[in-house]
């Protein structure tokens, strides 16, 4: 029974074709306090149809709404409320969910087809900074998320492995470098010589025309050029996959902004057979409208820029992959760049250019400003993890130190902390960087919810069994967890939807909340006739918590 789709039935018989069932569906409310009933519907919107006030179309609406899950209707003013059958209603959600089990919630709208997520995309020989925890996140979250609503996801590590920063350190490292130095500590290294650069280019603008004629020979060829790329290309890969395997991350395909260096020819004979291409200032643009800059294709000297590559990229990734949604998670930053890569592709007449989307996010700050590569002004990610699980570590140590598996759920809780304290902020809001406040056992936390899936599971551990047959439960303490069980297959509509992984943290935030609310007040191992009820709502609780984590990219630990 879905018992959304159930009152939409009910309410559409009612209504007789005025609002078709999407609409009726996507206006349905929650109530803001529970005496006012589980579901609500606002009949605004047929004022004008009825040409009546929406008070009394409510009383007429509830007058005749029947299904056999309404308990009882009520016209509050303009809403109609309705009152469910707790134990039918009950029933059947804990049927659903320990029947599909992990599966509960899984929507059919991808319908197979393939989602390309371009994330993560760090800059090679520069450190893995908690600049770039956001796009890996929230980008891997979303991946998981479409596969939940039937999509096959195809994860794309677009590494910046290319452009005029290689130049850059180039002049750098042949400047001021030791090749001993790089071998004992690559990206420290690395990274010193870059924020030099920068100090250095301050009083001496010449080095950065020494920098773009580094990266002119690269994109020529040159052999030390070519062997400088490749030895800082490889050793950043190194450090790279330490901090993807702590954050439990794949990818289907790594393949950087170097990948696409012989298919960039043909995307810019193809936008010049077209007419699209015009110089401007010596350099080869495209026009992309009067009321925003001209996408930049060709610099004056022919060296190539993102646009370029990315416009290779997408018909790259369209021919490989067929793609009916193509994901890019990357800062808000580079909206611009985006739309003008949309706008040329659709200029030359790719009409899956629509299906094109950039997923923008706030920033990851520190002491309120933001992280800055170039001023050396970093937190290293994988330093960050590192000490969020020496820190869990502590508090296993402390709370439960005869626990088994310590330094697997030590990792499982510390990483998860940081993953959390991130996604559930809404994507698009900055983040202030804490690891205190990430680490905490209650409030707004990945332990918290990790926590109450341990809990549920030592509940059930105790249990000696729970094999009775499922029958519904009617007090109003397993109610408020009913009902937030009931919302998860829409949280995870919603949450991909809106390309928001927040919806799913805050979604978890509350169903652990409802659950520990629940323990503190019934004595779910009781031998009564309903304990084989209450012991299969704790599985249900299991069942979506632990889902809800995957779906984060987090685990749930059994024990904690």
């Amino acid at each position: 029974m879905n018992v959304k789709s159930e009152f939409v039935d009910a309410l559409a018989s009612v209504l007789k074709g005025n609002l078709p069932n999407d609409t009726i569906k996507s206006l349905i409310e929650k109530p803001k306090s529970e005496e006012h009933g589980d579901l609500a519907f606002p009949c605004f919107q047929l004022a004008r149809t009825w040409k009546t006030a929406p008070p009394y179309i409510a009383v007429e609406v509830a007058s005749k709404l029947q299904s056999p899950m309404i308990e009882k209707v009520k016209a509050v003013g303009p809403y109609v409320n309705v009152f469910l059958k707790k134990e039918l209603v009950s029933e059947n959600v804990l049927k659903e969910v320990v029947e599909k089990g992990s599966h509960y919630g899984h929507h059919s709208a991808g319908q197979g087809k393939n989602a390309v997520f371009d994330f993560s995309s760090p800059n090679i020989a520069k450190p893995f900074s908690m600049g770039h925890l956001r796009s890996t996140i929230i980008g891997q979250s979303l991946a998981n998320l479409a596969e939940k609503n039937g999509y096959q996801p195809v994860r794309v590590n677009h590494l910046g492995d290319w452009g005029t920063q290689f130049g850059k350190l180039m002049s750098a490292y042949t400047r001021w470098g030791f090749e001993e130095e790089v071998q004992q500590a690559p990206i420290p290294s690395l990274m010193r010589y870059y924020v030099r650069f920068h100090e250095e280019a301050d009083n001496d603008p010449s080095l950065l025309d020494e920098g773009r004629a580094w990266f002119k020979k690269l994109e020529e060829g040159d052999s030390k050029a070519t062997e400088l790329w490749t030895w800082f290309k490889e050793e950043s890969l190194k450090e790279f996959e330490k901090v993807y395997q702590l954050l439990g991350i794949t990818f289907d395909y790594v393949q950087g902004e170097s990948f696409y260096n012989d298919k960039m020819e043909a995307v810019v004979a193809e936008l010049g057979k077209k007419g699209l291409l015009t110089v401007s200032e010596g350099a080869h643009v495209v026009k992309v409208g009067e009321e925003k800059p001209p996408c930049l294709i060709k610099k004056t000297d022919g060296t190539t820029l993102y646009a370029t590559r990315d416009l290779a990229a997408a018909i790259y990734r369209q021919q490989t992959f067929n793609f009916s949604k193509c994901i890019y998670v990357v800062g808000a930053e580079q909206q611009l760049h985006f739309q003008q890569i949309v706008h040329v592709l659709a200029q030359m007449g790719y009409s899956w250019a629509k299906e094109m989307v950039h997923v923008p996010f706030g920033l990851i700050l520190k002491n309120g400003k933001k992280m800055s590569t170039r001023k050396g002004k970093i937190v290293l990610l994988e330093d960050v993890l590192t000490d969020a699980i020496t820190r869990a570590s502590s508090n296993i140590a402390e709370k439960n130190p005869s626990l088994t598996a310590k330094e697997e759920v030590a990792k499982d809780v510390g990483v998860g902390a940081v993953i959390f304290h991130d996604l559930k902020n809404e994507r698009m809001n900055s983040v202030e960087f804490n690891l205190k406040h990430m680490l905490t056992f209650e409030g707004e936390t990945g332990p918290y919810v990790q926590y109450t899936h341990a809990r549920a599971m030592s509940i059930l551990r105790k249990a000696e069994s729970y094999n009775g047959e499922v029958r519904g439960l009617g007090d109003e303490a397993s109610w408020i967890v009913i009902k937030e069980l009931m919302n998860f297959p829409e949280v995870t509509k919603r949450a991909w939807e809106n390309y928001e992984p927040s919806v799913m943290a805050k979604y978890l935030l509350a169903l652990s909340s409802a659950f520990n609310k629940y323990y503190g007040k019934v004595k779910i191992l009781n031998s009564d006739a309903e304990l084989s009820s209450r012991l299969i709502l704790t599985k249900a609780v299991v069942i979506v918590l632990k889902e809800g984590l995957r779906l984060l990219g987090m685990k749930a630990p059994n024990r904690m």
